[in-house]
């Protein structure tokens, strides 16, 4: 069973001493939240495609989101489907000519592919269970 999440809070640190970034996600209609640990890059690029900052040239996440455009298809939505050894597994959810693909990527870059646009974000609740325990 998918959940329904929200990406609650984006935390960047980037100093000279310390670089560390996390997601936050909030279950959609509850309480449960959960953080995870992402790349400095994939935190600014999430920030920056929430907040509709343009850039001049597309960047990663921008030129993903046009290729799902250019090869006619849309992103239905994110699934952050398992946790294993401590890593979170994700994928894109495509939607082509009514064909459902989904694409393997890790959480991060699922979320900033999405960022700014009205995409769900899902999660297994065989995830939550571990991440949330009651």
């Amino acid at each position: 069973m998918l959940v329904q999440m929200s990406l609650a809070r984006i935390v960047i640190v980037d100093s000279e001493d310390e670089k560390m970034s996390m997601i936050v996600l909030r279950e959609a209609d509850g309480e449960r939240a959960f953080p995870i640990l992402i790349g400095v890059h994939e935190a600014y690029a999430i920030d920056r495609r929430t907040k509709g900052i343009a850039v001049q040239r597309p960047l990663t996440h921008d030129l993903i989101e046009r290729v799902i455009d250019e090869v006619d298809c849309q992103l239905e939505k994110i699934v952050i489907s398992e946790l294993r050894d401590s890593t979170f597994y994700a994928k894109l959810v495509l939607r082509r000519n009514g064909e459902l693909l989904e694409v393997d990527s890790r959480p991060s870059d699922a979320i900033a592919v999405g960022a700014g646009t009205a995409v769900p974000i899902f999660v297994d609740e065989s995830v939550l269970d571990e991440v949330c325990p009651s």
